[in-house]
């Protein structure tokens, strides 16, 4: 028969099954001796079996369901090797008996007969409870150690070392400071502090040539996972993502600190100040324009759209109000077009002024300028590493030509060098296209009166997601108290007594008995009963 082995090595190093050469040699064994023809060798290193998603697993049942699959017979060591789930075993073993295909063990041989697939379900319940027992025992091991400070990942975290400690005639693993590596997460911290952003900080370690956790270029990901892990307190943290729901495992003073608690608090505070926020998808296919950022004074709900009339009439309500009823919030119902234009009014007013626009303007332009500025910085580094690479090159080919050195020793170096002046070449060539457009210069008082115009236009003209947009990039709150509006402004300056305004209010709406509208126009008051 045409035959495909399945071996597999755990991944727990508690194992004590063979080998992957050991196995290998007991499967051909067998396939000679019954005639079986090997066609193909699937082999999973250092996977579980608790789990399906091997990919020589994967590869191989692929392969089995096909229509002109290469097997029909696939030989395991043991049961334990194809899987170590009773319900994983039950449904790839039916796939493929489904699909034509064999699975035999070796070591473990049953009859096609009732008696025979009821001793080789028992063999599989043992399996799995073995597995599942040896995973509760070194969960519990492992919990243990975390909680006494020992570091059990493979790799410290940017900052520390790995120091080995005795503990009860077995050695195990501690962290300890990295001097050069815990100065610049200190400095990464102290930034943050100062005001620096992500990027701002990312660009800065790249410009000083300061190596990353992986030895390549920082990056804003890296940055943040270091400024959000409470491992540099002192304070450990295991089993985070446990799989069995156990809560995780928090170890104080496992390791020297690097920054204070306050600092790391601080930092936190920060960083979520500076995310973006996230908004209910019916706030966004909400027709009301300032649903998600109106509410309401005196109890800090959300204020809701409602109509009446059929549609005819539209309000903003206080939740707190809708959900409870009358006597549960003094806030009344809002004239929802009034007071968008309102909002509407304040920011074409007080917002999109030429001279705001202007500063606003320049401030995009240095940014842009001060971009230009470290990619230069980064090139001119760049060139420098390339020169010296050359003239290294250079020297182990005078050294080749002249017979100095062997080429067996000179390629592996001349590889490497080979290697690395592409790469600088590479990243030249992509901060040369940054820089391609990149300067910029700062708007005249002419382009800037256009994009006021254009931006006046829009919110008369657009449509509801344009303007819905356009507002909550300036605005971060409306809230209304009684009669009066608070506008809390968003904007990337500071405007002189613009952070909030209040507005009187010009339509209201009682909330029970009669609703009515008051306006400073009696052509436009109206009477809902």
């Amino acid at each position: 028969m045409r035959t495909a082995f399945y071996v597999r090595v755990s991944s727990d190093r508690q194992d004590v099954d063979l080998s992957v050469a050991a196995q290998l040699k007991a499967l051909r064994e067998y396939a000679a001796r019954n005639g079986h023809v090997v066609v193909r060798e699937f082999i999973d290193e250092a996977e579980s079996g608790r789990t399906p998603y091997r990919p020589q697993f994967r590869q191989m049942i692929a392969m089995a369901r096909h229509s002109d699959k290469p097997f029909d017979l696939i030989l395991i060591y043991k049961y334990s090797r194809f899987a170590r789930s009773r319900e994983d075993s039950i449904v790839y073993k039916a796939l493929l008996k489904k699909s034509g295909v064999q699975l035999i063990s070796i070591t473990e041989p049953v009859e096609d007969t009732a008696m025979g697939r009821f001793m080789q379900s028992i063999i599989e319940c043992m399996d799995e409870f073995y597995s599942e027992n040896l995973g509760e025992e070194v969960t519990r091991g492992m919990r243990e150690s975390a909680a006494r400070g020992f570091y059990l990942h493979c790799h410290p975290p940017y900052g520390y070392r790995k120091i080995k400690v005795s503990d009860g005639g077995k050695e195990r693993a501690k962290l300890d400071i990295d001097e050069f590596q815990s100065r610049v997460v200190a400095s990464i911290f102290e930034e943050v502090i100062n005001g620096k952003g992500l990027i701002e900080i990312v660009k800065g370690l790249n410009s000083k040539g300061v190596a990353g956790p992986k030895g390549n270029t920082w990056g804003k990901t890296t940055v943040h996972k270091i400024l959000s892990n409470e491992i540099y307190t002192g304070t450990m943290i295991w089993g985070q993502n446990s799989k069995r729901g156990l809560p995780p495992v928090r170890a104080d003073n496992a390791c020297p600190a690097i920054v204070d608690g306050e600092t790391f608090r601080r930092v936190q505070s920060l960083l979520r100040g500076r995310s973006f926020a996230r908004v209910h998808p019916q706030r966004i296919s909400s027709r009301y324009l300032l649903s998600g950022i109106a509410r309401c004074g005196h109890c800090g709900k959300a204020l809701i759209g409602a109509e009446a009339k059929s549609g005819r009439f539209a309000y903003y309500v206080c939740g707190t109000l809708i959900r409870k009823g009358a006597q549960s919030c003094p806030s009344r119902y809002l004239n929802a077009r009034k007071l968008e234009e309102l909002v509407i009014e304040k920011i074409r007013d007080h917002v999109l002024t030429p001279a705001n626009l202007i500063r606003l303007a320049k401030m995009v332009t240095e940014e842009l300028n001060r971009d230009v500025a470290v990619y230069e910085t980064e090139i001119q580094t760049i060139d420098s590493a390339i020169t010296d690479v050359a003239a290294r090159l250079v020297r182990l080919y005078d050294a080749l030509e002249t017979g100095k050195i062997s080429i067996d020793l000179l390629a592996p170096r001349i590889r490497e060098l080979k290697e690395r002046q592409d790469k600088l070449q590479g990243r030249k060539g992509e901060l040369h296209m940054l820089l391609t457009g990149e300067k910029a210069e700062v708007a005249t008082q002419q382009e800037v009166a256009k994009c006021a115009a254009d931006f006046k236009e829009l919110l008369q003209e657009g449509s509801l997601v344009e303007k819905k947009v356009f507002v909550r990039s300036f605005i971060n709150e409306v809230r209304v108290t009684g009669e009066h509006v608070l506008v809390n402004y968003r904007l990337p300056m500071s405007l002189p007594k613009l952070s909030n305004e209040k507005s009187p209010v010009l339509d209201i709406v009682r909330y029970g008995g009669p609703l009515w509208t008051r306006t400073t126009d009696p052509g436009l008051i109206r009477t809902v009963l």
